[in-house]
């Protein structure tokens, strides 16, 4: 594997003791998902001030698209603080603009290169001037408060992504005079039937997990098709990614939740999507096309990757190691251990002054980057391993990022382990503690993010960790077993003989189960030379 040296802040551990300049102490600290202390305005009761844009991805349909843009025209957010982005994908014939649509509304076709939702709202989203940006499908009808309703969130805080309500009907024979007139008068409901409206199913999820106060994983009902956001944010989490042809939305909402953001919905959004859901129509299609996307881009997703043996686009587990100064046998010791290990999409990234190692003529026996240049050998090519000089600062969208000493290997379930540790308590960080007084830290990378945002200058992240997430500390024990407890490879953790965190200077591992035989071996072939 190529090796790339990267740039910033090491991330070995947190960012202890460094000041953050990044984050902003005044933001409200939601623990979690709970967004109660964030108190909205009642609708229609304040004075909106931030401009939001709404970005349609239409691909034909232009009925309903008209009657989308006739509801938009007729809604309590302040006309002169929006605009609205139609984005056309390829449409046959195109689309125009009608005459009953909001005055700042703009028709841009999608980008050239590329096709799809994920692509549009890409486009629209580049063309977009608001602080909020606002998707919307093209064949929604919504209430008169929807935008109002969402967009107040974003007046409180900048680290929120809002989701509106929404039912299922077939469209009726409306006109887009008929929709506007209705929508300024707060009727929407006499043009529909609304008893025979088929809800949407991520609502009853909604109310049973108190509004996603008490959800884990929030970011599963952010589907579609109608969510806001900040423009910071949305290019922050580096928007939709065009190769995600469905479940476009549930993957980026992962990525967003890796960023540390909070999901509220609001049931006062209120809309009509027009058409059956495609769910309804053929479910087995719908949940088959999707989920080799989101299993590749998702690994919360742990139901999709069941097959062993697999390497995925973005690993579960990110493992840190400062090979800096170790020795060969013993990095590979520890290389091997979390790659072989019960989790099967697991990568590692190496720490080490790699750059420093010139291809030009040097010694080969006595460099005195002798083990180093080993160990690039080693990892170079393979395509687990990154090489470089610093962790990067952020390993987003990876949800864990582990980070221990080379010369205590993982057993087998250590990793597996830590994370239920987290996933049973929720907790946004867990230090290990081993008896030498030296520690390893598994992070969870959506609350490391959270703390960023928020933390003060010069705040410790730990501290703003446990108010948002929870710290937990525990002893190794727990995740070192005894052989008799754990098939995998076993390590007692001990301070190296020269003291420094350092391999003694021979080269020989510090630590029992590195390839004795191995290190031998080579002894006597440098010996023979």
């Amino acid at each position: 594997m190529p090796v790339s040296p990267r740039t910033g802040p090491a991330t070995t551990g947190l960012d202890q003791g460094k000041p953050t300049t990044r984050g902003r102490g005044d933001r409200p600290r939601i623990r979690h998902n709970d967004y109660s202390p964030l108190v909205p305005p009642p609708l229609g009761g304040w004075k909106p001030e931030l401009p939001v844009s709404v970005v349609i991805p239409a691909h034909g349909g232009q009925h309903r698209l008209d009657l989308t843009l006739a509801a938009l025209a007729a809604q309590t957010y302040p006309a002169g603080l929006l605009e609205v982005i139609v984005v056309d994908d390829g449409s046959e014939p195109p689309l125009r603009l009608p005459a009953d649509r909001p005055e700042n509304t703009r028709l841009v076709p999608a980008a050239p290169g590329g096709w799809g939702t994920a692509h549009a709202l890409n486009t629209g989203a580049a063309h977009a001037e608001g602080a909020i940006i606002q998707r919307l499908d093209s064949d929604m009808v919504i209430y008169r408060e929807h935008i109002e309703a969402l967009a107040r969130w974003h007046h409180l805080t900048d680290y929120v992504v809002t989701i509106g309500a929404k039912v299922f009907l077939e469209e009726p024979p409306l006109t887009a005079a008929q929709v506007r007139a209705a929508v300024a008068a707060g009727d929407l409901d006499s043009l529909f039937d609304i008893a025979a409206a088929i809800p949407s199913s991520t609502e009853a999820t909604i109310r049973r997990l108190d509004g996603l106060r008490a959800s884990k994983n929030p970011y599963h009902v952010c589907t579609g098709p109608t969510v806001s956001l900040r423009r910071d944010l949305f290019r922050a989490a580096g928007g939709l990614d065009p190769a995600v042809l469905r479940g476009e939305d549930t993957e980026f909402a992962y990525r967003l939740a890796t960023r540390g953001a909070v999901f509220v919905p609001d049931m006062a959004a209120c809309a009509v999507h027009l058409g059956i859901p495609a769910q309804r129509l053929d479910p087995d299609a719908t949940v088959r096309v999707v989920a080799p996307f989101l299993a590749q881009r998702v690994p919360l997703r742990r139901d999709l990757r069941k097959e062993r043996g697999r390497r995925w686009l973005v690993p579960y587990v990110e493992v840190v190691l400062d090979a800096t100064g170790r020795a060969e046998p013993e990095v590979r010791a520890a290389v091997g251990a979390a790659l072989n290990g019960g989790l099967p999409d697991v990568t590692v990234t190496l720490l080490g002054p790699w750059a420093s190692l010139t291809e030009g003529r040097h010694p080969v026996l006595g460099d005195p980057h002798f083990e180093a240049r080993l160990i690039r050998e080693q990892f170079r090519h393979d395509p687990a391993v990154t090489l470089a000089a610093e962790a990067p600062r952020d390993p987003a969208p990876v949800p864990f990022r582990y980070t221990g000493p080379v010369d205590v290997p993982l057993a087998r379930r250590s990793l597996e382990q830590m994370i239920k540790t987290l996933s049973e308590t929720r907790a946004g960080l867990l230090v290990v503690e081993f008896p030498d007084g030296r520690t390893a830290r598994l992070e969870r990378t959506e609350a490391v993010n959270r703390a960023r945002l928020l933390a003060a200058e010069g705040e410790d992240l730990a501290e703003v960790i446990a108010l948002t997430h929870g710290v937990r500390h525990a002893s190794s024990a727990e995740y070192w077993p005894s052989p008799a407890k754990d098939d995998g490879p076993q390590q007692t953790p001990r301070r190296p003989a020269d003291g420094d965190g350092r391999p003694p200077r021979d080269g020989a591992p510090s630590t029992p189960g590195a390839p004795e035989k191995l290190v031998k071996r080579l002894r006597t072939a440098l010996r023979g030379r």
